[in-house]
């Protein structure tokens, strides 16, 4: 036993001066910058730094930001905001390493602060959980939400007279609509699936699945390209012919992220976003994610029939014949009509 115990004790002191050595073959190579605990603000400039405390004979550097090359000077006006990976590939005694950070990259503006006065009210279906809206021709499309009465329709917006219906199955949970190149395109929420339907018959055509995203929430378009929430602050961008998901932008303000990203609306180059349980309104640069400015729609809940079920604002349509906004809300009964200007 004593002569097991000594070899037992031999072996565990091999294995941890094993371990121990590997540890200190590690070239302890670290990657920094000069932005504050790594956020920097857009228009910034930022350099970036080689650690080296064990003085290794560096022969290459090479720098990447989110895959693309990079000096080490990094100008940060034309990046969009948000999360960045910061790369390094680095070559020294005949082996190389990759070294990696995060920098995040906040707006450089605070959101402007937007009011609206009421121009028209219209009926709008209290049963209705809206979740996407959008006029097309003249005439308003909504997409309903919960299971077992998310439906899709087409509704004479002034009378609140249904003029097509769809039911959904049971087990989809409607979510956003929009409708580009004469079709309807409206999401689920957990079902990973959007379907698609003929704008003129409601007749559906096929579908789609979201390939990154775990959830669909709100969508809209600018004729060219097609934008979709999934919740968080992330809005990507799909292929125009398959709906793949090919990138994203993170909406950020100049102190942070904003998550819970719902129902959108593209409206004369911005992208117009209800919040999820909030009773607000984002309008967010689509080009770099930045949040330019908010309008505070809360006064209009107590505008609408009072119930047990009632929920938040969800629901914005541009309509281009009047040049004006429409919303609503979950289980509300009016669609508000209404003009939005900067306080």
């Amino acid at each position: 036993m004593r002569l097991f115990n000594a070899f037992l004790i031999t072996v565990l002191s091999l294995t941890f001066y094993a371990c121990g050595n590997s540890s200190s073959q590690k070239s302890q190579l670290t990657i920094s910058t000069s932005a504050e605990k790594n956020v920097a603000t857009l228009g910034d400039q930022i350099n970036l730094k080689l650690n080296n405390p064990r003085n290794l004979e560096i022969t290459k550097v090479d720098y990447f930001m989110d895959g693309k090359a990079i000096s080490e000077t990094v100008n940060l006006s034309d990046v969009t905001l948000g999360i960045h990976n910061i790369t390094a590939q680095v070559s020294f005694d005949e082996t190389s390493e990759e070294l990696s950070t995060k920098v995040t990259v906040l707006n450089n503006m605070t959101p402007k602060v937007y009011s609206y006065k009421i121009v028209n009210t219209y009926p709008h279906d209290i049963n209705s959980y809206t979740q996407g809206l959008e006029f097309h021709n003249g005439e308003l499309y909504e997409s309903t939400g919960q299971y077992g009465t998310s439906k899709l329709r087409k509704v004479d917006y002034k009378t609140g007279e249904v003029l097509q219906n769809i039911d959904l199955a049971q087990q989809y949970f409607g979510e956003g609509l929009t409708i580009f190149d004469n079709k309807i395109l409206q999401l689920t929420w957990r079902e990973n699936i959007g379907f698609i339907y003929d704008v003129n018959s409601f007749e559906r055509i096929s579908s789609f699945t979201y390939s990154k995203s775990p959830e669909g929430w709100g969508i809209c378009n600018d004729g060219t390209n097609i934008y979709k929430s999934d919740g968080t602050e992330n809005i990507w961008l799909l292929n125009p012919e398959t709906l793949e998901e090919m990138s994203k932008i993170q909406v950020y303000t100049n102190k942070g992220k904003i998550i819970g990203l719902n129902e959108l609306e593209y409206i004369n180059g911005r992208i117009y976003s209800n919040r999820y349980q909030k009773n607000g309104v984002a309008i967010i640069n689509p080009e770099n994610g930045g949040i330019e400015g908010v309008i505070d729609f809360t006064p209009l809940r107590k505008l609408v029939t009072q119930h047990d079920q009632l929920d938040v604002l969800n629901g914005i349509a541009y309509n281009p014949e009047t040049g004006t906004i429409f919303v609503t809300g979950k289980l509300w009964d009016k669609l508000f009509e209404v003009e939005v200007f900067e306080k």
